[in-house]
């Protein structure tokens, strides 16, 4: 009796665009502060930090807002921040995807790799920006909006792997915070982080590796992470 050949398995890569490509964290702090500053709300990178970072928008607004003693609704704040970040994520994309970053696509999907580009921004201008892989094999965009303030929690990570075909632990999360690795690794998932200066305070702990930002030769990082 012949052996049946075991299912192949994909490996791949998420990238979390609006935190590891777009300098989201800094955008979503000039949008809060804006949005604060309207109501005379105190607002910095600590405040942002103890609140914020890592949690739920709407709880964090809510627990800052009692401390503060405003009016204003942590609910109502927290919709209209969600919109002016997407909106600041969608007029950057375009930029951001630089030949650098294309370099980096390139090499993993030279390698056989899935590659899914998660976004919060609109995702016809991430796709016009992305036009060149449009066609090619294994390239997806996944678009999810999330309540999280400033990451992706694990049960996103998971969604857009699923989403895209991938299982938890074939797949690499590109991630854009100390918070995101954390929800890559709870969702099964390897992490390569992509740090910058707004970010560098947070726990990086447990990502495979870490970079500045996503070129060629962190493609070969994460090639290696997987084995590939």
């Amino acid at each position: 009796m012949s052996e049946e050949k075991a299912p192949e398995v994909n490996k791949g890569v998420v990238v979390e665009f609006d935190f590891a490509v777009v300098n989201g964290a800094e955008l979503l702090y000039r949008a809060t502060d804006e949005l604060l500053k309207e109501s005379e709300i105190p607002f910095s990178p600590r405040i942002e930090a103890q609140h914020l970072a890592g949690g739920n928008c709407q709880g964090g607004l809510d627990e800052y807002f009692k401390i503060v003693k405003t009016k204003k609704t942590a609910q109502r704040v927290a919709k209209d921040l969600a919109a002016a970040f997407a909106e600041a994520l969608t007029k950057a994309a375009p930029a951001a995807v630089t030949g650098d970053f294309r370099e980096f696509l390139r090499k993993l999907l030279a390698k056989g790799l899935k590659v899914v580009v998660a976004t919060r921004a609109d995702l016809d201008v991430v796709k016009e920006a992305l036009a060149e892989f449009a066609e090619a094999p294994g390239f997806a965009l996944y678009q999810e909006t999330s309540s999280a303030y400033g990451c992706v929690k694990w049960d996103a990570w998971r969604r857009a792997a699923a989403s895209n075909r991938l299982r938890s632990y074939t797949a690499l999360a590109v991630a854009g915070s100390g918070f995101s690795v954390k929800g890559a690794l709870l969702a099964g998932m390897g992490a390569l982080a992509v740090i910058n200066p707004h970010v560098e305070y947070q726990d990086f702990g447990g990502a495979d590796d870490v970079v500045e930002k996503l070129d060629s030769a962190a493609a070969d990082k994460a090639c290696r992470i997987l084995k590939v």
